[in-house]
């Protein structure tokens, strides 16, 4: 089915990306890279970051091999899975080693039914990995005497307050519903790291890396695999849920991007060029030009009338990027089908849950960075 050609591709692409997240996994589990003489990634480290990268990239790859097997399942012709490298520490920038993995289809899909079973497969398969993945590192946390062995100086006496060396950019990440709740059941309290140290964690760092996967793959939009099962459930309303769905996901992306405590100066530049931005993403929907402009207009006198009411309101503005791949690359609207017979009720159950996994992996701020 496919040629010793591709599988190389394929393979080594993997081992890129496994690579790429060991190395990001060396920078934030230990803070040691291999480009640093201060602290280098040594050979014992980078094997140490293998706890953090290899069931990472393994539940990646379970969630493709997921709608793979599925695909082939229905004699589907698709890809064999492409992995993304993206390490970006020799630029000096924080990364995870990836940009994810995909496959790609490569027949015409006929029915909804095949399309659900293609959609649904892969993030089912790998909530279940990362659900044992995060049951273990919750219930084997290592002594809360761990810490120090990353951080030595917290063993020291606390800095004058007027010492510069304090001043440092905090990383932490959001909470989403399943890793509290798994965190409150599971985790010895006295061993359970807050939030800003959680990366030094690799299992729980990994678990938590997969769940923001799963949930950004099943945003009910377009042809992500949430759109795929939102295509299946609701045969007649899809278009619509589909549409309401990207417009809430902008307008809480953009809350805080523009409000009317800037300058005037700010507002003139900045206010234009958001409108523009959100007129982008729009451009590739079925939209009347003049319904597509109301649209954009609504959002952001919304987002600027709440920015008045409650002026500390914010969004996320990191999902805004992720707005702009859906409405201009991956596309908002789902394709049409020969077939449109409904889901059996099987597949509808199927499809419930796999809304209950989104709404427990979603994370509305994932990653929060305080500047000193």
């Amino acid at each position: 089915m496919y040629s010793t050609k591709q599988y190389l591709k394929h393979t080594l692409l993997f081992l890129l990306t496994l690579g790429a997240t060991t190395l990001a996994g060396g920078e934030w589990i230990y803070g040691r890279s291999i480009l640093s003489s201060e602290s280098p990634l040594t050979w014992e480290y980078f094997l140490r970051s293998m706890h953090f990268s290899v069931p990472f990239i393994g539940i990646l790859l379970v969630h493709e091999l997921g709608h793979l097997f599925a695909s082939i399942y229905h004699k589907i012709r698709s890809s064999l899975p492409y992995f993304i490298p993206g390490w970006l520490g020799f630029i000096g920038a924080p990364s995870i080693g990836t940009f994810g993995a995909l496959i790609k289809i490569e027949s015409r899909v006929p029915s909804r039914r095949i399309f659900f079973d293609i959609g649904v497969a892969g993030p089912i398969a790998g909530f279940v990995v990362a659900l044992a993945l995060l049951t273990y590192g919750f219930t084997h946390l290592p002594d809360p005497s761990y810490i120090y062995e990353i951080h030595p100086e917290y063993l020291q006496e606390p800095l004058d307050d007027t010492d510069a060396s304090v001043e440092m950019m905090d990383i932490s990440f959001g909470y989403n519903l399943l890793f509290y709740i798994m965190e409150k059941t599971l985790a010895d309290p006295e061993s359970m790291p807050p939030m800003n140290e959680m990366m030094h964690y690799p299992y729980l760092f990994a678990g938590f890396l997969t769940l923001f996967f799963t949930a950004i793959n099943l945003l009910p939009i377009g042809q992500l695999d949430g759109g795929h099962v939102v295509f299946g459930l609701f045969p007649k309303h899809h278009q619509w849920i589909t549409l309401v769905a990207y417009i809430a996901f902008i307008f809480y992306a953009g809350l805080g991007m523009v409000t009317p405590y800037e300058t005037s100066s700010y507002l003139m530049f900045a206010l234009p060029l958001y409108i523009g931005f959100v007129y982008i993403c729009f451009r590739k929907t079925r939209m009347s030009e003049q319904t597509r402009w109301m649209t954009v207009l609504l959002i952001v006198a919304a987002q600027y009338g709440l920015a008045f009411i409650y002026p500390g309101l914010e969004g996320y503005s990191g999902w805004l990027f992720f707005a702009f791949l859906l409405g201009r690359i991956l596309g908002v609207e789902h394709p049409p089908v020969e077939d449109g017979r409904s889901l059996s009720r099987n597949q509808k159950i199927i499809g419930w849950i796999a809304v209950l996994i989104f709404l427990l992996c979603f994370t509305p701020h994932p990653i929060i960075i305080d500047m000193p």
